[in-house]
Order: structure tokens, then C-alpha cells, then sequence
């Protein structure tokens, strides 16, 4: 495995008191996979990914558990070692491209002081190779274009410049945090496609955080759902779509509209989850999704349910106990 990650606990302690933001999160990616992690906003997806690439700030730590890169435990690196990881062995890809590119340099300026500054090359070396990448996530005439500040490119090509600079040390593993959620349907097709073509062709590792199911489905190879900051069901993402255990994910299934071939019949509403993702400092007790779920009984109310087999799943549900 790539990346290993084992009962994850994540804090903020205020002086109001300690906050759980993740709670015992655990799975692992292997390489050539993309896992995709899906979920509200307020699940904990982002705080999950930021834990795994070391970016954490403060009163936000990581209270327990294990994050492992190919075996090497990382959670707990000094600053300049997980510095030299960061880039290196790990790419991240974020939602605003903006936030990723210095307005005052050309991309060029960029993606050759990425290079330099993680391998051992010439300044020549690594312009030919920024030159190769931009290439590989299709930028037209990039021999043009390396020379073009941010502001020069459309958000779609922005995108496909910070998956080039995610790129540039042949990370092993790649944090993609919503890389979709800005561009339109068309430009969202095209990065899936080019997501799944690094992936497979870099045999890279890569960690799709999302809340769009739609680029799930059309992305992962196994999917993770969390709720509350834990996970609720994990699986292969067609068994997960088509077969959903946890009343959660199929409260999310539910609420996907489907293109039908028209007919007289009427067809049913779409489902509806009804509540809202709880706030840090009121998680309920035992499953904290049982004030939203219409199968909870008492031991839901009590006791905590681990993930457990379920079908082709795992599933933190006590119906499959």
C-alpha cells in the first residue's frame, strides 16, 4: 500500500474545550487507485487530506492514530522533514488554482523552481521537463504558453497547471481537494479523465476528497463516505452506488436525480435527509447520524458502531451486526 491511515483522531482544543473534528477515521490506497472521499461539508473530508499532506495549523493537531507513506510513519515528522516529504513523495491538488500559482511568476518560473528545488537537475534539465508535463496534462503549445502568467490561462487551464506542479517530483501519492468543483461539466469530464490517466499511467496513488458523487462514480475505484467525522461506509465505488448499506449513503444515493426515458408514469420524489450535519461540540452519542435516521433503534442511541462487512462493503451500521 501507498498510503496507510489507522484510526485517525483529529482535535481542536479551545479554551471551550476539546473539539473532534475526525474521529478513528482508517483505510488505505494502493498504487494505480484512486479512493474517493465523499460527504457533507463538515464531514471532515479536507481535515482528513490536510492531516495526510502535514498542513494542520494550530489549535487543529493530530491526537492519535497513524498516517503511513509506503510503510514510513509521517504523522509525526519534525516540520522540515515532512517539508522535504510535502511536493516530493506527496502532490496536492486544491479547489481554487488560484490559491496554488504566484500571480507575479510564469508558470514556467514555477513548475522549474518546483523541479529544482525536489530533484537534482539543470536549470535546461527542468524547463524540458516542465515543458514534457504540461504536455501530459494538455496544455495546447506549451512551448508558448510555459512562458504565461496565471492570469493568461482560463480556470480549466489553471487546473491542469497545478496538477502539472502536483506532478512535478513523480509524487506517489496525490491529495486532490475538490480539483473539479469550480469548472464547468465539460472541463470537470476532462480533469476526471486526466486524474484517472496520471493515476494509472504513474501508478501514483491518489486521494479524490469530494462532495459531488457524480465525479465519484465517474472517478474512484473504491469510495469512502463519511459523516461526522468518521467513516460511515467504505467500498467499491460500484457496489457503494448501486448496492449502499448505511442508511447515510443511501439518504445520499436517494437524493441523485436520474435521467429516465420519459413515460406516463409518475416517478418517485427524490429522497430527502432530513436534519443537518450535527456541529462539532454536539455529536451525538453512539451512531451520529441516529437523530437523522429513520432505521435507528436504542443501541444506535448508546454504543458506537465500527465498520464491519456488509456485502462488498464495510459499514458502521449496527442493521449488520
Amino acid at each position: 500500500m501507498i498510503l496507510e491511515v489507522k484510526d485517525l483522531r483529529i482535535e481542536f482544543r479551545t479554551r471551550h474545550g476539546t473539539l473532534v473534528a475526525v474521529d478513528g477515521v482508517s483505510f488505505c490506497i494502493a498504487p494505480g487507485e484512486v479512493l474517493g472521499v465523499v460527504g457533507e461539508s463538515g464531514a471532515g473530508k479536507s481535515l482528513t487530506g490536510t492531516a495526510i499532506i502535514g498542513l494542520l495549523e494550530p489549535p487543529g493537531c493530530i491526537a492519535a492514530g497513524e498516517i503511513r507513506l509506503e510503510g514510513e510513519r509521517i504523522d509525526n515528522l519534525p516540520y522540515e522533514a515532512m517539508r522535504r516529504i510535502r511536493g516530493r513523495r506527496i502532490g496536492a491538488i486544491f479547489q481554487d488554482p488560484l490559491t496554488s500559482l504566484n500571480p507575479l511568476y510564469t508558470v514556467g518560473e514555477q513548475l522549474v523552481e518546483t523541479i529544482r528545488t525536489h530533484l537534482d537537475t539543470g536549470a535546461a534539465e527542468a524547463k524540458e521537463r516542465a515543458l514534457a508535463l504540461l504536455r501530459e496534462v494538455g496544455i495546447p503549445a506549451p512551448e508558448a504558453r510555459i512562458d504565461h502568467y496565471p492570469h493568461q490561462f482560463s480556470g480549466g487551464m489553471r487546473q491542469r497547471v497545478v496538477i502539472a506542479l502536483a506532478l512535478c517530483a513523480e509524487p506517489r501519492l496525490i491529495i486532490a481537494d475538490e480539483p473539479t468543483t469550480a469548472l464547468d461539466v465539460s472541463i470537470q469530464a476532462q480533469i476526471i479523465q486526466l486524474l484517472k490517466r496520471l493515476a494509472r499511467d504513474h501508478g501514483a496513488a491518489v486521494m479524490l476528497i469530494t462532495h459531488d458523487m457524480g465525479v465519484i462514480a465517474e472517478t474512484a475505484d473504491r469510495v469512502a463516505v463519511m459523516y461526522a467525522g468518521r467513516i460511515a461506509e467504505i467500498g467499491p465505488v460500484r457496489e457503494v452506488i448501486r448496492a449502499a448499506r448505511h442508511p447515510y449513503t443511501v439518504g445520499l444515493m436517494g437524493s441523485i436525480p436520474k435521467i429516465r426515458v420519459a413515460t406516463d408514469r409518475m416517478h418517485a420524489p427524490l429522497v430527502q435527509i432530513d436534519g443537518a450535519m450535527p456541529r462539532l461540540n454536539a455529536i451525538p452519542s453512539g451512531c451520529a447520524f441516529h437523530p437523522r435516521c429513520g432505521k435507528s433503534f436504542e443501541r444506535c442511541r448508546n454504543e458506537r458502531p465500527e465498520p464491519r462487512p456488509a456485502g462488498a462493503n464495510l459499514t458502521a451500521c449496527w442493521l449488520y451486526d
